[in-house]
């Protein structure tokens, strides 16, 4: 394919490359760009010639922002169908990434959030640099975690994922392996040979000869004061906890989650709860769904992408305003059946052969 597509797809030394090609957006997913992944996936499954894939973004800032979320304000102001459709084919190619019957190496360098979380910690080889920040941002915008965020978040070390959901926080290299969104630290200088030498050699081979330890994570060293916290069964008492505990860190985290949408807040703690207890990566998935279609109607929404990057005014007046405003029925109408509008999506029914690294590390999860 030619430079100017926004997914640049070929093949070379037996390894299927997808590069994310919009970069100055920092290679932000829209629909096309998930069809054209999905149809070179598809098409490569059944490839012999292709024996791994190898995701990366274009530019230096990072793999993928996120989804095209000015295109999300546009539809939810205007009550179109455009997002829904976008996320049902997105959270269906995140669960063909993680079920992959070949080793999908993502290369989470630089920024990755939101979608391209998606496109990116569901994979069996999962590598980041001393540039990576990664992280899932939704409820700054009035929005919750999706792509099998939750899934993610629900099984960090304690309590850690919901620390990041609620306050947006930023994940280093160290701290996203701690936390099962990664595998392997590579210095950014290392990542073209370490991608030619995929083409030469095994994944493991290639692996044991660039991988470095991974940094230290500042993010579990206080692990102690977040558990403490956020294990209360709501957002107010989190906050409470946060704000009577004397820890300076924790003072700051309840601040972080006070400027975020009330509603959202209040309903990714929910999300993050039931995607605890659920049996697979799909059930997440669907529900998942029926939460971001909702929000499609919520006016945080399109108020926390008008403040923080249509106008960039900073200052989203959120409805309810506070935490103590949310009632439990707000919160429960996300999670209703969408009736023919379901998802649906199913486990696999058996599992596959694992292809990649013996040493994938993903949460609940096996190489694929």
């Amino acid at each position: 394919m030619n430079s100017e597509s926004e997914v640049i797809v070929e093949t070379s030394g037996g390894v299927g490359r997808l590069v994310l090609n919009r970069p100055k957006a920092i290679n932000a997913l829209n629909h096309s760009m998930v069809r054209q992944i999905a149809a070179a996936l598809a098409a490569w499954s059944d490839d012999d010639r292709v024996r791994a894939v190898v995701i990366t973004g274009a530019g230096e800032r990072g793999l993928c922002a996120g989804g095209d979320i000015v295109s999300i304000y546009h539809d939810a102001q205007e009550g179109g169908t455009g997002s829904r459709e976008f996320w049902r084919d997105e959270y269906i190619l995140n669960a063909a990434i993680a079920n992959y019957r070949k080793p999908y190496v993502a290369i989470m360098d630089g920024i990755v959030m939101g979608g391209g979380v998606g496109v990116s910690a569901h994979g069996s080889v999962r590598v980041v640099t001393e540039r990576s920040m990664i992280g899932m941002p939704e409820t700054g915008i009035g929005f919750v975690p999706d792509v099998g965020g939750t899934y993610l978040l629900a099984r960090t070390p304690g309590e850690l994922g919901t620390h990041i959901a609620l306050t947006t926080a930023r994940l280093s290299a160290g701290d996203a392996i701690a936390c099962g969104f990664a595998d392997h630290y590579i210095p950014s200088a290392k990542i073209d040979s370490f991608i030619e030498a995929l083409t030469q050699t095994s994944i493991d081979d290639a692996l044991a000869r660039f991988t470095e330890p991974a940094p230290v994570s500042e993010l579990l060293a206080q692990q102690g004061w977040i558990d403490a916290a956020y294990s209360a069964g709501s957002v107010p008492e989190i906050v409470a906890r946060l704000r009577g505990s004397g820890v300076p860190e924790a003072e700051k985290a309840a601040e972080q989650i006070l400027s975020k949408s009330p509603t959202a807040c209040a309903v990714t703690l929910q999300s993050l709860r039931r995607a605890r207890q659920a049996g697979s990566l799909e059930e997440v998935l669907n529900e998942e769904f029926r939460v971001s279609v909702a929000c499609l109607s919520s006016p945080d929404l399109v108020e926390g992408i008008r403040a923080q990057v249509v106008e960039k005014d900073r200052n989203p007046q959120w409805s309810p305003a506070t935490l103590d405003e949310v009632t439990d029925e707000q919160v429960d109408a996300f999670f209703a059946p969408l009736g023919d509008l379901e998802l649906g999506l199913t486990p696999p029914t058996a599992a596959v052969p694992a292809a990649a690294s013996t040493s994938d590390t993903r949460p609940g999860g096996t190489a694929s």
